[in-house]
């Protein structure tokens, strides 16, 4: 049914969602995916945790397609849809917000009030920690630069130029990707480890658990580039790149508190060659 059709036929604004198994599949994935994990890390068996990580990687999929398929072929998605929509991305980017202060208040804890058993300093002794200003600053550049990128592709979007939109977005993953990239680079010549000391425990948690949301981000923009490249967006309606686009730069603001946080106030002995 097209959009024109589906406006023809609606009697109110609002969406009344169809019956989907989605819910249920992905109840049933995530538990499979729990179970699984909690089997590898006591020992007792691995392939119980890819089968419940590709079960979710599809329930994922063939949901949100189910979701794009309402908001370009259906036109299921009115103004007054969108608008719930973008209360919720508010209260899941909310969300998010309070799981990284967790992340935080361990740091600044461990950081603040450093105990008898690492001596009373921060960071611990022998901890070589990283020059801030020298692979953290180049991610720092990367992720501001990429915001710029984003910001533009949405400009683009709304004055119905197509090919900057697309550049912008297209330089926008390819920027998301660098900073995976110089990120693993990192976590592969760290001067310390996860398991050594509180410092390892709540720096990878902290700047590890950033690292998964860029990844998650880029996967975003990276699909928001192939339905634009498809013509799914409108200059006013594209709910699915604002909300790409407002994650990536929730995703930027949580970098910088980071960097400054953990990489520069954090900063005690620089490893040789960082």
């Amino acid at each position: 049914m097209s959009e024109a059709h589906a406006a023809q036929h609606r009697k109110h604004p609002y969406h009344l969602v169809d019956p989907s198994p989605w819910p249920i599949v992905g109840a049933v994935a995530s538990g499979v995916l729990a179970v699984g994990a909690i089997l590898f890390m006591h020992g007792y068996t691995a392939w119980v945790l890819p089968i419940g990580f590709i079960f979710v990687l599809a329930t994922m999929f063939f949901w949100w397609r189910d979701v794009v398929r309402e908001a370009t072929r259906q036109g299921h998605h009115t103004p007054v849809v969108q608008l719930g929509l973008r209360y919720g991305m508010v209260l899941f980017i909310a969300s998010e917000v309070m799981f990284f202060l967790a992340w935080f208040w361990a740091y600044f804890n461990a950081s603040l009030f450093p105990s008898e058993a690492i001596g009373g300093v921060w960071p611990p002794e022998g901890v070589a920690t990283f020059d801030p200003f020298a692979l953290p600053l180049l991610n720092t550049l990367i992720l501001l630069t990429s915001g710029v990128t984003v910001t533009w592709a949405h400009h683009a979007l709304r004055e119905g130029d197509r090919d900057g939109m697309l550049r912008g977005l297209g330089l926008t993953v390819l920027l998301g990707a660098a900073f995976t990239a110089v990120q693993a680079y990192e976590y592969a010549h760290a001067a310390f480890g996860f398991r050594e000391n509180i410092y390892g425990s709540t720096f990878f948690m902290a700047t590890g658990f950033h690292g998964l949301h860029v990844i998650i981000g880029t996967i975003f923009l990276g699909v928001c580039w192939f339905r634009a490249w498809a013509g799914h967006f409108k200059p006013d309606h594209h709910f699915g790149f604002e909300a790409a686009a407002w994650y990536w730069h929730f995703v930027d603001v949580v970098w910088l508190f980071l960097f400054i946080c953990i990489y520069v106030a954090g900063a005690g002995e620089v490893s040789a060659g960082h």
